[in-house]
C-alpha cells in the first residue's frame, strides 16, 4: 500500500525541487503538492509522478494548510505524511498535522526548536550548557541584561533563521544601533545572549522515534557571526574525513540530551555549538530541518549517497541507512569586496584552478555583472572532496586565498 505524502513547496526554487526529486525517486509513495504556484506551472518532469495539487496563498498560514490537507483526505481517504524542510514552515506544518491527525512533529515540539528563548529555557532546565539569554522588549530590558552578563552580547530575532539578522553589541552605542536595526519593542522582542568565544561547529543527527541513529559534525571557518560582521571574509565549511573527531565524539552526549529535552521524534536536526579554548562546550541552537551551507551535498559526497533522498526516505518511511564515510569535503564561499552592488571583476581563478582544481567537484563562480548577493553565502562557491581532511583543508585554503570578487 503506498504512503500518501503531502509536500509543502511554496515556490519551485532549486532547493525545493531537489527535495521533490528525492520524494519522486521513492517507490510506493503517492505525492501531493501544497504550493503557491498554479498547477500549470508544475515542471514537466513531475507530471504523472505528482498526483495531487492544491494551491494556497500562504504556506505559513496553518489554517490554509489544514484546508488543503482536508481536501486531500477527502479525495485520497487518508494522508500519512505532511512534510516540508524550510525552517519558517515548521510551526504551521506542526499545527496542521495536529489538527489533521497526521503523524509527525507536533506543535509543542516544533515551538521548542523554532522559538529560541523557549529552546534555551528547555536546555537550561535539562542542565545543559547554553549561553545566558533573555527575551528583551525594550532598551531597559537590554541594559538590564548587559548589567548581568557584561559586553559583548548578541541580539537576534527570537525565531531567527541561522545567523541571519544577528548582531553583536560591544558597547552602549552599538547596543542602541542594534535595538534600532531589529526594531525592538514589547510586540517585537529580540533574543539577547551572552557572547561565547570559541571554535564554532555543527552537529547533524538523525533520530528515529527519538533514538539517535547517525551523527556528523563540521567546522565553520570562521564562525557565522564573524562572517556577517566582515563582508570581505571568504569563509569555509569543513566536513572532516573522520565522521566524529574526538571533540565531536565528546559533544555527542550533550547533543543527545539536548534533542531528548526538546522532544525530537523522527528528524534530521542541525545543531550549532562552540568548543571553548579550555575544552568546555556550549550549545548555541538547534533546528529540526536539514542544514544549509551545502552540508547536505557534502555529507552525500562523504558517504557516497544522495542525502536529500535519504532525508525523504527518513521522513516518509522512518528509516535511514548510509555506508561508512570514505571522504572529506568542504565548501568555500566567494564573497564580494567593496561598496558596490554589482560584480565588476573576479580575480585569481587561474591560480585557484592550479592550487585546488583537482579537488573541486561542484562550483558556481561569480559572474561579471552579477548583482551583489543579499545573503551571507556570497556571490559564488566551490565544493571540494578529498580522501583526507588535510587534502580538503589544502584545497579550501587555495580557493579562499586565490579568488577575489570585486564589487563596484
Amino acid at each position: 500500500m503506498p504512503v500518501h505524502v503531502l509536500y509543502v513547496a511554496p515556490y519551485y526554487s532549486a532547493n525545493i525541487l531537489q527535495c521533490l526529486d528525492a520524494l519522486a525517486s521513492l517507490a510506493d509513495v503517492r505525492i501531493g503538492l501544497i504550493t503557491h504556484e498554479s498547477e500549470s506551472t508544475l515542471p514537466e518532469r513531475y507530471r504523472g509522478r505528482v498526483v495531487g495539487h492544491y494551491q494556497v496563498r500562504d504556506c505559513l498560514d496553518a489554517e490554509q494548510l489544514v484546508a488543503a490537507g482536508k481536501a486531500f483526505q477527502a479525495g485520497w481517504g487518508r494522508v500519512d505524511r505532511l512534510i516540508g524542510f524550510l525552517e519558517q514552515m515548521q510551526i504551521p506544518l506542526a499545527v496542521a498535522r495536529d489538527k489533521l491527525g497526521i503523524p509527525g512533529m507536533t506543535e509543542a515540539v516544533a515551538r521548542n526548536f523554532r522559538e529560541k528563548n523557549r529552546m534555551k529555557a528547555k536546555l537550561r532546565e535539562a542542565g545543559l550548557p547554553v549561553a545566558r539569554q533573555a527575551l528583551i522588549g525594550s532598551a531597559e530590558d537590554a541594559r538590564k541584561f548587559v548589567r548581568e552578563v557584561g559586553y559583548p552580547i548578541v541580539l537576534k530575532p527570537p525565531a531567527g533563521l541561522g545567523s541571519r539578522a544577528t548582531v553583536r553589541a560591544a558597547d552602549d552605542e552599538s547596543l542602541a544601533a542594534a535595538l534600532a536595526d531589529l526594531f525592538v519593542t514589547p510586540s517585537n522582542p529580540a533574543q539577547a545572549e551572552e557572547f561565547v568565544r570559541g571554535e564554532e561547529h555543527t552537529f547533524e543527527t538523525i533520530t528515529i522515534d527519538g533514538k539517535p541513529v547517525w551523527h556528523s559534525s563540521s567546522y565553520y571557518l570562521p564562525g557565522p557571526l564573524s562572517v556577517l560582521e566582515n563582508p570581505w571574509i571568504q569563509y569555509c565549511v569543513l566536513l572532516p574525513r573522520e565522521q566524529l573527531q574526538p571533540h565531536a565524539q565528546t559533544f555527542r552526549a550533550l547533543n543527545i540530551r539536548a534533542l531528548q529535552a526538546l522532544g525530537v521524534g523522527t528528524a534530521l536536526t542541525h545543531m550549532e555549538w562552540f568548543l571553548r579554548a579550555d575544552g568546555s562546550m556550549v550549545i548555541s541552537e538547534v533546528a529540526a530541518r536539514p542544514p544549509g551551507v551545502h552540508l547536505m551535498p557534502m555529507m552525500g559526497l562523504c558517504h557516497g549517497v544522495d542525502m536529500w533522498q535519504k532525508w525523504a526516505e527518513l521522513m516518509v518511511f522512518d528509516r535511514f541507512e548510509a555506508p561508512p564515510r570514505q571522504f572529506a569535503a568542504g565548501a568555500a564561499f566567494f564573497r564580494g569586496q567593496g561598496p558596490g552592488q554589482v560584480v565588476r571583476a573576479v580575480e585569481g581563478l587561474t591560480e585557484a584552478q592550479e592550487r585546488a582544481g583537482a579537488w573541486v567537484v561542484d562550483r558556481k563562480l561569480p559572474q561579471i555583472g552579477q548583482p551583489r548577493a543579499s545573503g551571507y553565502e556570497g556571490e559564488g562557491y566551490a565544493i571540494v572532496k578529498g580522501e583526507t581532511t588535510e587534502e580538503v583543508v589544502t584545497a579550501l585554503r587555495g580557493l579562499v586565498s586565490s579568488v577575489r570578487v570585486i564589487l563596484g
